[in-house]
């Protein structure tokens, strides 16, 4: 068995994984990190989840020039929250090496990415279109980048950024350190390691994270605004005995623990700021079965152990399969069957389907309950009580009560009052507040098939375009036909600006935080392009575009208009 300390990793670097609870490598950490420290090119075939983060962070660290207050490594990453995740995950392995990392990434301010390039910064971990934008702007150096890695090289090829990736390769020095990491090898991706890698090594694993088959896993979609009351009509409808909510922020834990307390919840927080002695006290009144509800962030989680849970709930979904194993881990131990409940807004359908295919998991998708629901639920509960308070005997002196009251009433009668007053409901109210309209109509997910139904989960061939495809007006299109749902926008820089179908992908993906996937069909003429995206978030489209820039230029971007595409074409000449 091989440990961090013989893989020829600093001191400081040991010492920071040790404090984060790292014991062993895992297989693809032991092979890459070898491997990257020799300066060797690297292609890793390798599902998130099997800890590829640590592979190429721990030994980028090594080989950061602290003297130098310029960019030596750059990853690229196809999503803003991968971009962030990486970036921390590089600020919690240099604690004891005070170097400089910064994520950039479209949907943030670019001034601040702008004052922190120009303070100096040693890692840059970027998604390809904000780093052409910062190359464009000449905002970022690359003489001095002597490690590139290209992170979930795969998801980047579906989002249609390989171009983007390329530009990026041709601007770095050719003697640059290149390390590929992909779940899988298509033949675009193989095409590219043969072009920039040089005599690259070969390192393919398996992962090792899979769940167990006694937790139920659930996910349901919900919306951003709605998701504390789901959360609340879940806990009425699942009632768990106990139960771990996990969050991302210490902010969000303190906020989900007060409305639930206020809501006469047995709820109780739990995050770094608390000092030991308190964490203690928290641990033992929820052990204790005091609390029935612990919110909880990641960090503050970990090395729970507490055989009682029965359900676990993320609020928040984790970034990485490998957190999702960890979390719904604290259920369903020592034999006992568990609970595992997901909250997935729109914008994260993308990162469930990533967690499903990284562990082989079988997670159920369904419709929040209604209160019709919770109440029928409520009574099967309270049926089941009343067999089992009668499978125990004890009853003579409430069976005398009820004889005395059973000759001015039925047995019936007595039953549905006791009923009443034990279960304290009233009435089903007309309408229910959570909107039931939007959620998908199937309870479950196949995780193959995909739900043709839903808008971000189309075929995965309509994430890359097609770039010679050309429609019989002279637009440059990405081919697919447009879908309901569907409206068109307008947006002010064309062919003649060198604008591709990747770089509108790129700025809506990463700006508006619009999947890749649910971008329609894009048409790119000579001075303007039209591009089909959901009518739910257009003007959410529209407004996050304003002031970006695409090629250079600043864009303008508006609803077009039914006859744009007929009127403001460039006739032919």
């Amino acid at each position: 068995m091989t440990m961090f300390n013989e893989l020829g990793l600093s001191e400081a670097t040991l010492k920071a994984i040790a404090e984060l609870g790292y014991e062993e490598p895992t297989p693809i950490q032991d092979q890459t990190i070898r491997l990257m420290l020799e300066g060797t090119d690297v292609i890793a075939q390798a599902q998130t989840g099997t800890g590829k983060t640590a592979a190429f962070a721990l030994p980028i660290l090594e080989r950061i020039d602290l003297s130098v207050r310029a960019p030596q490594a750059l990853i690229l990453t196809p999503t803003r929250e991968l971009a962030v995740q990486v970036a921390e995950a590089f600020q919690s392995y240099s604690k004891y090496h005070s170097i400089s990392v910064l994520p950039v990434y479209g949907g943030q301010p670019i001034d601040r990415q702008l004052r922190a390039l120009s303070r100096g910064v040693q890692v840059v971990v970027g998604t390809p279109g904000r780093v052409i934008d910062h190359m464009e702007r000449g905002t970022i150096n690359f003489e001095l980048v002597k490690m590139v890695v290209l992170d979930e090289a795969d998801e980047m090829l579906n989002m249609g950024f390989i171009e983007d990736i390329e530009t990026i390769l041709k601007a770095t020095s050719e003697s640059r350190q290149t390390a590929l990491f992909s779940a899988t090898m298509p033949g675009p991706i193989v095409s590219l390691s043969k072009r920039y890698l040089r005599n690259a090594q070969r390192v393919t694993v398996k992962s090792e994270s899979q769940t167990v088959s006694n937790i139920r896993q659930i996910f349901y979609e919900v919306g951003k605004r709605d998701k504390f009351e789901v959360l609340a009509r879940l806990l009425d409808y699942e009632q768990p005995s106990s139960a771990i909510i996990f969050c991302r922020t210490k902010l969000e834990v303190d906020s989900i623990g007060q409305r639930l307390n206020a809501r006469a919840h047995a709820a109780e927080t739990l995050h770094g700021d608390l000092n030991q002695a308190q964490r203690d006290r928290v641990m033992a009144r929820f052990r204790s079965g005091q609390i029935e509800l612990l919110i909880a962030t990641d960090v503050a989680a970990r090395g729970l152990d507490v055989e009682q849970v029965s359900h676990v709930i993320n609020y928040d979904m984790p970034g990485d399969p490998e957190v999702y194993v960890h979390r719904i881990g604290r259920t369903g131990r020592a034999g006992r069957n568990g609970v595992a409940v997901s909250l997935v807004t729109s914008r994260e359908r993308r990162l469930m389907q990533m967690i499903q295919r990284a562990t082989s998991a079988n997670i159920e998708r369904a419709l929040i309950p209604t209160i019709g629901d919770v109440m029928t639920r409520r009574h099967e509960r309270f049926k089941d009580a009343l067999r089992e308070a009668i499978a125990e005997n004890g009853l003579a002196e409430y069976i005398a009560m009820a004889e005395e009251l059973g000759q001015e009433f039925s047995p019936t009668e007595l039953a549905a009052a006791a009923f009443k007053m034990l279960l304290g409901e009233q009435a089903v109210p007309a309408e229910d507040t959570l909107a039931q309209a939007d959620q998908p109509e199937s309870r479950g997910y196949d995780r193959d098939r995909g739900d043709r139904n839903d808008r971000y989960d189309r075929d995965d061939r309509r994430s890359a375009p097609r770039r010679n495809d050309r429609d019989r007006e002279g637009g440059e299109r990405r081919s697919f036909d447009r879908e309901r749902g569907m409206t068109r926008l307008y947006i002010d820089v064309g062919r003649d600006e060198g604008v591709r179908p990747s770089d509108i992908v790129g700025a809506i993906a990463n700006e508006a935080e619009i999947p890749g996937k649910s971008i329609g069909a894009i048409e790119i003429f000579d001075r303007f392009t039209l591009v089909d995206v959901p009518s739910n978030d257009s003007e959410h489209v529209i407004s996050s575009l304003k002031g970006v820039r695409i090629r250079n230029q600043q864009v303008r971007v508006s609803l077009a208009k039914p006859d744009r595409r007929r009127s403001e074409q460039p006739q032919a000449e």
